[in-house]
């Protein structure tokens, strides 16, 4: 779900600081924009430290909120596509073998079919094979777009 909050430090239940811990446990994406007239420097830092778009006081400027509202929804629009593609790497992943996953793990370590059919005791064909099929799993075209694929879901 992609959008932003529009939280208050001072809510009636829940503080606008334990509702965004609370979302943060939950992994959301949603941005939040924090605006109060009760805020100081240390909540300001420390909402702006747990993922926060901005810490805005009371009274502002229409626009103001407006801007912070578009960054906001460009963030969260970021996080899911990056969150999508990395539950689909992720899906692709586990469809590997467990041959094919050692053998990735060492293809993005930067060994070569021939060292990996030596550590594995295979023939430098049997690599070959195995790593044609791992680029077809992951249905990428290069050994580079693979390695970047894995990357991004392993930072």
């Amino acid at each position: 779900m992609e959008g932003c909050l529009i939280l208050d430090i001072r809510m009636s239940g829940v503080s606008g600081l334990e509702l965004q811990q609370k979302l943060n446990e939950l992994e959301s994406i949603l941005s939040i924009i924090f605006v109060t007239g009760h805020g100081d420097v240390p909540m300001a830092v420390e909402a702006m430290k747990r993922g926060a778009i901005e810490f805005i006081q009371k009274p502002f400027r229409d626009q103001e909120l407006l801007d912070c509202i578009n960054v906001a929804l460009k963030n969260s629009e970021q996080a899911k596509i990056h969150r999508d593609q990395f539950e689909l790497i992720s899906a692709r992943l586990a469809m590997l073998t467990e041959r094919e996953s050692d053998i990735l793990n060492r293809i993005v370590r930067g060994h070569a079919n021939k060292v990996i059919a030596i550590d594995l005791n295979l023939s430098q064909r049997t690599v070959e094979n195995h790593r044609a099929h791992i680029l077809e799993k992951m249905q990428v075209r290069s050994t580079t777009e693979l390695i970047t694929s894995v990357m991004s879901v392993k930072t």
